[in-house]
């Protein structure tokens, strides 16, 4: 018991020890105990009642000596309550302690931890949110382009074993033969077999090929050229170099990184959040990577960037532009343009707001 709770049974026993002293020793006594409960804790108080076997003034007398031990004790401990003094000692803590973690228990919490957890949980519900209104406002072609992927390589994982569909692959023969001309275009959608390589290399793809189709969201048509050219340079100059592709849409994701990089020279990028390099720094950067994952001389990667550099050239100097034709017919009334033109509608009213 605490300090307060001695000294107050000490003055109960000292007050009705000293009025007994003056009666007869033929007094017996009985003891109960009365219970008082504080905002700082609960405790007893002596409550001793006379029973008298012979006199009754003696029992009077023992009551009034009573009262006064409690009035005493009472203004005692209101004193002491308004002075800040705890009242609670060592076993009330303790008691109020497992209380405490009766409660935890019963509300199913577990102090910091918890809310850690909690917050944790709250972290992941943003970053999940924040991707998802990320890919609502991806570009119409970025979009289409990375669901064609993920179903190609979805539909590999599923029924060929993790390998890229024959059928969408590069194949000349049955090009030439069968006419398959889906072909040379299927084929950049492949960015390797499903795992961490192909989950950052989509990622590469949907960060710098959604924010190159913004740049040219008033005239979408540019950024059509732009990938069209990549893609017939990869597949007409592979070969040519006697070069066998396997996975051209890692390839072209080179392409797009060094264009972008040529849009935003001079700004510093976060690499992972391990260190800082310039954006044109950064096509050879995914370079090194390439060989670090992949144990070999990263040469399509490194003709991504040779084609991406003559595009840009092409594009500075005027020789590479959208044909008249494209882009009337984007700017007339066809159905299929009108549709195209509300796709690329809401990311040009975001460049308004922000100009």
């Amino acid at each position: 018991m605490t300090r307060i709770s001695l000294q107050l049974l000490a003055l109960g026993a000292l007050s009705v020890v000293g009025v007994s002293s003056l009666r007869r020793p033929f007094l017996s006594t009985t003891t109960t105990m009365t219970n008082i409960k504080t905002t700082s804790g609960a405790f007893s108080l002596p409550n001793r009642v006379g029973t008298v076997h012979t006199n009754d003034n003696y029992s009077k007398e023992s009551a009034a000596a009573a009262s006064l031990c409690k009035a005493t004790t009472l203004r005692l401990l209101l004193k002491e309550i308004r002075g800040g003094a705890s009242l609670v000692d060592s076993d009330d803590e303790d008691w109020s302690e497992d209380e405490e973690d009766d409660d935890d228990l019963l509300f199913g919490l577990d102090d910091a931890d918890d809310f850690d957890m909690a917050e944790s949980d709250f972290a992941e519900d943003n970053t999940v949110d924040r991707m998802l209104d990320a890919w609502k406002k991806t570009p119409p072609l970025t979009k289409a382009y990375l669901s064609a992927s993920f179903a190609a390589t979805l539909y590999g994982y599923v029924c060929n074993r993790n390998e890229f569909p024959a059928a969408l692959s590069l194949e000349w023969k049955p090009i030439l033969t069968k006419l398959q001309l889906w072909r040379p275009f299927t084929s950049f959608l492949n960015f390797g077999p499903f795992g961490l390589g192909y989950i950052m290399t989509a990622h590469f793809v949907w960060t710098y090929m959604s924010t190159l189709e913004r740049l040219n969201h008033d005239r979408p048509f540019d950024f059509w050229i732009m990938m069209v050219f990549g893609q017939l340079s990869m597949v007409i100059g592979y070969p040519l170099l006697k070069l066998s592709p396997r996975f051209l849409g890692h390839n072209l994701s080179t392409f797009l990184v060094y264009i972008w990089s040529r849009y935003h020279e001079g700004i510093e990028v976060n690499m992972f959040e391990l260190f800082n390099t310039r954006a044109e720094m950064l096509p050879w950067f995914f370079l090194a990577q390439t060989f670090l994952l992949e144990g070999e001389l990263p040469v399509l990667d490194f003709l991504g960037i040779v084609f991406g550099h003559i595009y840009h050239h092409c594009k500075t100097v005027g020789i590479l532009r959208a044909p008249d034709t494209l882009v009337n017919w984007y700017n007339g009334d066809s159905a299929i343009a009108l549709r195209i033109r509300n796709e690329y509608a809401p990311i040009s009213s975001d460049f308004e707001m922000v100009a």
